[in-house]
């Protein structure tokens, strides 16, 4: 099991604790991405928050001058968002300097690992599955948690007002099987209810709507409401939406993968040393958020208005933040069963994940920090 003393809690979630009989996973679909962020893919120059002069935190100079490192500009993403923001990741590295790029979608940040412009990234389940999967176990590892939670179901109060409600009606999804799209099929189909997995046609209309369009979707009428993660979600909830349904809910210990870390294996067989300093800023970064919630929050803003030219309103970044866990753990038992739900749903076939984990230099880090190490649910490297 996963070891509790690895998680933070940005704030303790609070959603709507429903009755639910069946609980959901949330299975990965090969090829699909996790969550969309709010920003455009783009190499942006380190600047004074992204680089230390001199040695790393240790007093050793390490073996690469600098570290690409990817990321959405998104809160799912807070321990990225926040880590740079404050130094803190850069801190750890000294005078190898921070290279940092955003990306909108999972897919695209797999194929800038998978093209050598990426060293390390922050990512989803199933793009991380689809990468690893695809490239035959070659081209990245899972070496961190980051975040659990932020997802929840988001319905027009006037039209639905319980679960049952969901029948006939049209509910959103990011894109055809992505995290969420995959975890509202299953619940479905856990309801004893049926959909095609590819039209999204059936007793509930699975419309695949990207993010930044849904909540004008919503407000359109377009849409009944939606499965989505923050700060989507809450946004949805500002335009007068209801939270029917937070999925943290359904998971026996309230806890899921939402985000990574990952690494290119070339880079991680290259420059191990790096790799551990990214994860001792990543762990005190977590460490930051639970001990300075308010402050890491106004941080992860400040952030994401560098980078998309405008903050987050409180209305929608209070309610989100307090949904969303982050965590040094990467949850891999929760992985293992988002992808068998998928293959359950015939949507994938059986994948090889053998190899995907390589905890060895977060558990290093964990240990040196007092902290229990985290478990790769026997998907680790051997």
């Amino acid at each position: 099991m996963p070891a509790t003393g690895t998680t933070h809690t940005v704030f303790s979630p609070s959603g709507l604790r429903r009755s639910v009989v069946a609980a959901a996973a949330l299975p990965l679909l090969i090829g699909a991405l996790a969550s969309c962020g709010y920003g455009s893919q783009a190499e942006k120059p380190a600047g004074a928050d992204a680089k230390k002069a001199g040695a790393a935190a240790d007093g050793a100079k390490l073996s690469a001058s600098e570290v690409r490192i990817g990321y959405f500009p998104n809160l799912t993403h807070a321990t990225a968002l926040v880590g740079i923001q404050e130094g803190l990741i850069a801190k750890e590295l000294g005078s190898t300097a921070i290279k940092p790029q955003t990306f909108n979608a999972g897919p695209s940040e797999i194929e800038a690992l998978n093209g050598g412009s990426l060293d390390i990234g922050f990512i989803g389940p199933s793009p991380a599955i689809n990468g690893y999967v695809k490239s035959k176990s070659t081209n990245l590892r899972i070496v961190s948690g980051s975040a659990s939670g932020g997802v929840k179901l988001v319905v027009n109060p006037d039209k639905i007002k319980t679960l049952d409600d969901l029948k006939g009606k049209k509910i959103a999804t990011p894109q055809k099987g992505n995290t969420q799209d995959v975890a509202f099929l299953n619940w479905i189909g856990e309801k004893g209810w049926t959909v095609d997995p590819e039209s999204g046609k059936g007793d509930v209309s699975v419309v695949r709507t990207d993010n930044k369009v849904t909540p004008d979707a919503f407000k359109q009428g377009s849409i009944d409401g939606a499965w989505v993660p923050e700060p989507t979600a809450s946004k949805l909830v500002a335009d007068g939406g209801s939270v029917l349904l937070d999925e943290t809910d359904l998971w026996p210990d309230k806890k899921f993968v939402i985000t990574n870390v990952i690494v290119s294996q070339k880079f991680l067989k290259e420059h191990p040393d790096v790799v551990e300093a990214v994860l001792r800023g990543t762990v005190k970064t977590n460490d930051w958020i639970n001990a300075n919630p308010d402050k890491a929050k106004a941080s992860a803003n400040a952030k994401l208005e560098a980078e998309g030219g405008k903050p987050l309103d409180a209305k929608v970044i209070d309610p989100a933040w307090k949904s969303i866990l982050v965590t040094d753990d990467p949850l891999a038992s929760t992985l293992k069963t988002e992808s068998e739900w998928a293959v359950k749903a015939k949507l994938i076939e059986q994948p090889d994940l053998a190899g995907i984990y390589d905890l060895t230099l977060l558990n290093k880090v964990l240990k040196a920090a007092g902290k229990p190490e985290a478990s790769d649910a026997g998907l680790g490297v051997k």
